[in-house]
This record gives structure tokens, sequence and C-alpha cells, in this order.
């Protein structure tokens, strides 16, 4: 039996600005890459785009199975094409070679969220909202 796995991340947007406040260049040259930092610096809300690159990262690695054990600038997250209003793209994780489509998930405001998934599978948006809560 082959099973898939993936990962997922949801971030608050408030927590990057905040490190990025606090540590500056610091933080984003030890997470970010040099495209990803001109990628989200070249964007009008930069940010949402630092946390999005994170979130994405942190999919990764989960997905990866390693956590926090590999280094975020090892690999990029920069997006290179779209689908509709979703993006996605697909890169390959340095320390084992997989290949992990990845897709900027919708959340609530102040948020970025990435799921990170094997290639050739899809994401089926419900009908309704997602969650019911009691």
């Amino acid at each position: 039996m082959n099973v898939l796995g993936g990962g997922t991340d949801i971030t608050e947007c408030l927590r990057i600005a905040q490190m990025i406040e606090r540590h500056g260049e610091l933080f984003v040259g030890r997470v970010y890459t040099p495209v990803e930092i001109d990628y989200c610096r070249s964007r009008r809300m930069a940010t949402q785009h630092f946390a999005g690159r994170w979130a994405a990262k942190e999919a990764v690695l989960k997905a990866e199975g390693c956590g926090l054990g590999a280094p975020l600038q090892a690999f990029s997250v920069v997006r290179r094409g779209s689908d509709g209003d979703e993006w996605i793209d697909e890169m390959r994780y340095p320390g084992s070679g997989k290949i992990w489509q990845l897709v900027d998930l919708p959340c609530a405001d102040g948020h970025a969220a990435a799921l990170a998934m094997p290639p050739g599978m899809s994401v089926v948006p419900s009908e309704g909202p997602p969650f019911s809560w009691p």
C-alpha cells in the first residue's frame, strides 16, 4: 500500500511582521532566499507575502516529516504561475528530492495558509462553509 502524505500550515501575518520589525534583515536573511525576499518586497502587501512564504515553507517541512529541523533558507517557495485565483506551484525539496505541489489556502483575514501535497492531487472546495462550530 502506498501512503500519500502532505503538510499544512497557517501563520498569523502580525507574528511575521513583528519578527521582521524586531529582528530586521537578520530574520529575513535566515528564513527567506534572495528570490523570495525580492518577490515579497515587490508586492503591495509585503508582510502578507512573507507570511504566505513562511506558511508554504512550514507546510513542506511538515510534509517531509522534518519540522524545523531543516533550514528554511535551504529551499524557495516563490510562485511561478497561477490557476484562477489560487497560486499553484511545485518545488523539489533538496533534502529528499521529493516534489511537492504547493497551494495557498483561503483563510481568515490576517492569516496566511498553505498546503504541500504530492503532485497530481487536487484540492476540491466543498459546498458551503468548511467548518461548523457549536
